[in-house]
This record gives structure tokens, C-alpha cells and sequence, in this order.
């Protein structure tokens, strides 16, 4: 089983989701000139939470589930690369293996959510309240208005991404092995974090 590059995070990816990175650690500046110098267009590499520890310099704890990132963007920097990553694939981490002179992790990649025009009722539940939420903390800059994909399993995971949630419920939500089980731990996570707004007196 070949070894893919990995770039640990404080953040979770969704499939069909953009991640815009600040590359400046050598160890991640290598791994992207890697994936530039290989020959077929698409490269990818895998991006897990950080469960505990710290982004820079290694020895942090990491989430055994994550999703595949093809480089869709580089921009070099003084001292740094600019780089967008978009979700592609879920997988599992089967073994992490020698981190010279990048992460690296033998990977099993996860089924597909199907999706079933059943659930189109509880997927416009789940963005009616996703939405609400948003325009309730009323962030600058707010997702409350985002164009979802007309793909319904992207627009699925673009609501999670926008969802105002922390990363670990964001994991819960990647770590989903149904379509219909997505919607309504994602519509349940947002409603137990609205009540807590309200049970601190805030938003």
C-alpha cells in the first residue's frame, strides 16, 4: 500500500469544500514541491484533525478519519506558499509510516455518501437551520448567504462547512456513514449548539 502525503490540521475538511493554507514549514514546503513535480495533474494529499498538539513542528496527536485535498492552488509567498486545497475523498488511516521528510499514512479510502431524493426534506430542514444559526450569530463576513452546489451530496457537506460548530462536532459529521445519518446528526449538533447560546445568555 502506497504511502500518501499528509498535511495535519486544527480544522476539519469536508468532501467538495475548499481550504485555503499558509505553507512554511520546510517539511510541508517539500511536500508541496512533490506534488508539483509529479506528472499527472490532480495530485493530492491527505488532510486529518489534530486532536491534540500543536499545527508546527510535529508531535501531536491525530484523528484517525479524514479527507483527500487535490491542490487546486499555488502562490509563492516571501518566505512562504499560498496554497488551496479542495476536498475530494474521506478515508481512514491505516498506518502512519516514516515522517521524513513529510507525514505521511497508508490510507483505506471510505464509501461515497449516496444520496436518495427522499432525503431532500430533511436536507432543507438541515439548511433552513444551519442558515438560521448563522444569521443568529451574525458573524461579519456571514455564510448565511452562500450559493450551495446544485449536487446534492457537495451541497450536503458545503452546509456542515458553514455550519457554526467546533471542530470536533465538525468530525463527528465527516465520520458519518450514511447521507440521511449526516442530515440529522448535522441538524441535532446545531440545535444542541443554539441552545447553548441561549443557556449563557448569548446570541
Amino acid at each position: 500500500m502506497a504511502a500518501s502525503p499528509m498535511f495535519p490540521l486544527g480544522s476539519v475538511l469536508f468532501p467538495s469544500v475548499p481550504i485555503p493554507l499558509r505553507v512554511f514549514e520546510p517539511r510541508y514546503l517539500r511536500m508541496v514541491g512533490r506534488l508539483l513535480d509529479e506528472d499527472e495533474p490532480g495530485f493530492e494529499f491527505g488532510v486529518v484533525l489534530i486532536e491534540r498538539g500543536s499545527e508546527a513542528g510535529g508531535g501531536d496527536q491525530r484523528a484517525s478519519v479524514g479527507t483527500m485535498a487535490r491542490l487546486a492552488s499555488v502562490a509563492a509567498g516571501a518566505d512562504d506558499l499560498l496554497i488551496v486545497g479542495v476536498g475530494t475523498r474521506r478515508f481512514t488511516v491505516e498506518r502512519w509510516v516514516d515522517e521524513d521528510p513529510y507525514p505521511r499514512a497508508e490510507l483505506s479510502m471510505l464509501p461515497e455518501l449516496e444520496w436518495s431524493e427522499a432525503l431532500a426534506p430533511l436536507r432543507d430542514q438541515a439548511e433552513a437551520v444551519v442558515r438560521r444559526s448563522i444569521a443568529r450569530v451574525a458573524e461579519p463576513h456571514s455564510d448565511a448567504g452562500i450559493e450551495l452546489s446544485d449536487d446534492p451530496v457537495e451541497a450536503v457537506w458545503q452546509l456542515a462547512a458553514i455550519a457554526p460548530l467546533g471542530e470536533y462536532d465538525r468530525y463527528t459529521l465527516l465520520r458519518s456513514a450514511t447521507m440521511g445519518g449526516l442530515l440529522r446528526q448535522l441538524i441535532d449538533l446545531v440545535l444542541d449548539a443554539e441552545e447553548l447560546w441561549s443557556a449563557e445568555g448569548g446570541v
